[in-house]
């Protein structure tokens, strides 16, 4: 009797079965992929973004001394915060000390490294000195009151002592330093400045 025999083509080719399986698996490594994909692609959103956002919020408020002046006043309203707190809220207290050690070291780097220069080019070195040592002082209240029992009075009394620098070195960047710089350079210096400290500022925004 005569025997049906496949052609070596048929047998070659996969099953439904097995083009159903491969399909399929096909689709789930597709899926897989594009998930993975899509998931950096939302990190790297994410990361950038916030940037921009910082970036975009920067450009906005105005010049290098008008941005300078609004950091400052972000600083003071957390000491107002931090100042409206008892000696239970331990938790809010270093929170907040937080908060204000953050915005001190973005606002630090953006004066010694763009601010700071441009005072020195335009011969004002005294000035920019002062305001640089200045900074040491910050660094070592922000070590005293995290290394202070924050539910002790005395902690409280030395944040207003820092508060009562800090107004000083505020005062007279905002008095005096700032608008003699800022007269001292002509449109296009002003916008080099305000883009130099920008940069600055997004490395720890």
């Amino acid at each position: 009797m005569a025997t049906r025999t496949r052609s070596r083509a048929a047998e070659r080719a996969p099953s439904d079965e097995t083009r159903t399986a491969a399909s399929g698996w096909g689709s789930q490594a597709g899926t897989l992929a594009l998930a993975a994909v899509a998931g950096a692609a939302v990190g790297l959103a994410a990361t950038f973004g916030r940037k921009f956002v910082v970036q975009t919020i920067a450009a906005q408020a105005g010049d290098w001394d008008e941005v300078l002046k609004q950091e400052h006043q972000l600083v003071l309203a957390l000491f107002d915060q931090i100042e409206a707190t008892t000696d239970k809220q331990v938790h809010a207290r270093m929170h907040l000390l937080g908060k204000i050690k953050n915005a001190l070291a973005k606002h630090a780097l953006e004066e010694e490294n763009a601010v700071y220069p441009a005072l020195r080019e335009s011969n004002n070195a005294h000035d920019a000195d002062a305001l640089n040592g200045e900074h040491g002082y910050v660094k070592t209240f922000l070590y005293e009151l995290e290394n202070m029992p924050a539910a002790s009075p005395d902690w409280l009394a030395r944040v207003r002592t820092f508060r009562a620098m800090l107004e000083e070195h505020i005062r007279m960047e905002e008095d005096e330093v700032f608008p003699a710089l800022k007269a001292a350079m002509d449109e296009a210096g002003n916008a080099k400045l305000s883009a130099a400290m920008l940069k600055e500022g997004l490395k720890l925004a």
